[in-house]
């Protein structure tokens, strides 16, 4: 399936999520921070992009299962079904929301498939929490601020923000707050992460460090950096696709995600 322009995914999102009852909320800083999980087998927690929401890896979901991993889904606090309180948006508070969630469902270790502000979320976890990470499958983010292009808007990105629009809308506690929900994560975005050479050469975990060939958004010599930077990483490069590669091509984007998991020692 390809979805380049995402007019697919503006239209119906991505592919529904698998049932499941094995759902809840964990209140943690403020915040009910909303979970899901699937299958059964070695645990691996997906972590969405910025303004999205955990629906959005409706194409990897059944990939995980099916290759026998229990996938694990949380709602960064304030998207989805996830709420905040009034304290501005950070990596690491959203971290420590992870660590709640896998506290109350009791589990020990993790690997880590983070999109965009995901991705910073997860290395984030890599660092502070080095024991709970089996591995960071970290795609499409940047680990300081100059890593950021200027962006170039185009008809894909205007479609990805129409969906996302919509799904708040939908899903959120709060349906008529978008646009100041989605001012105050930009406002994280631009000053966040903002990891030194020294933080990353503290990361000791298995990174994949993956870049899409058309990313509007993450500079390629920032994910080659970010690779040599930290001990135990790899850059991977995604032809073809952009920032939303998990939504255009999925079946690409699973074999790369697959390989990497399945080489991790948990």
């Amino acid at each position: 399936m390809h979805d380049d322009d995402l007019t697919n995914f503006e239209q119906r999102g991505a592919e529904p999520l698998p049932a499941t009852s094995d759902h809840g909320y964990v209140d943690h800083e403020g915040a009910r921070i909303w979970y899901a999980m699937f299958g059964a087998g070695r645990s691996v927690i997906m972590l969405h992009g910025g303004l999205g929401h955990s629906g959005n890896w409706g194409y990897q979901v059944p990939r995980l299962m099916s290759s026998g991993y229990r996938v694990v889904l949380i709602d960064s606090r304030g998207h989805g079904h996830s709420s905040r309180d009034e304290r501005p948006f950070s990596y690491e508070l959203m971290a420590s929301d992870v660590v709640a969630v896998m506290d109350y469902l009791q589990l020990e270790k993790a690997a880590f498939v983070g999109w965009s502000d995901g991705a910073c979320t997860a290395l984030v976890l890599a660092r502070n929490a080095a024991r709970r990470s089996a591995g960071v499958f970290f795609f499409a983010c940047k680990m300081d601020p100059s890593g950021i292009k200027e962006i170039e808007h185009n008809s894909a990105l205007r479609r990805c923000f129409a969906r996302h629009t919509r799904d708040y809308a939908q899903l959120s506690a709060t349906p008529d707050q978008f646009a100041t929900f989605a001012e105050a994560v930009r406002r994280m975005q631009k000053t966040e992460p903002n990891y030194s050479s020294r933080d990353l050469a503290e990361i000791r975990v298995p990174v994949a460090i993956v870049h899409a060939e058309h990313d509007e958004f993450i500079k390629r010599e920032h994910a080659e950096y970010l690779a040599r930077t930290i001990p135990a990483a790899e850059c991977i490069l995604l032809p073809g696709v952009s920032h939303f590669a998990p939504l255009q091509r999925p079946e690409s984007f699973n074999t790369i995600m697959l390989a990497f998991l399945g080489k991790l020692p948990f």
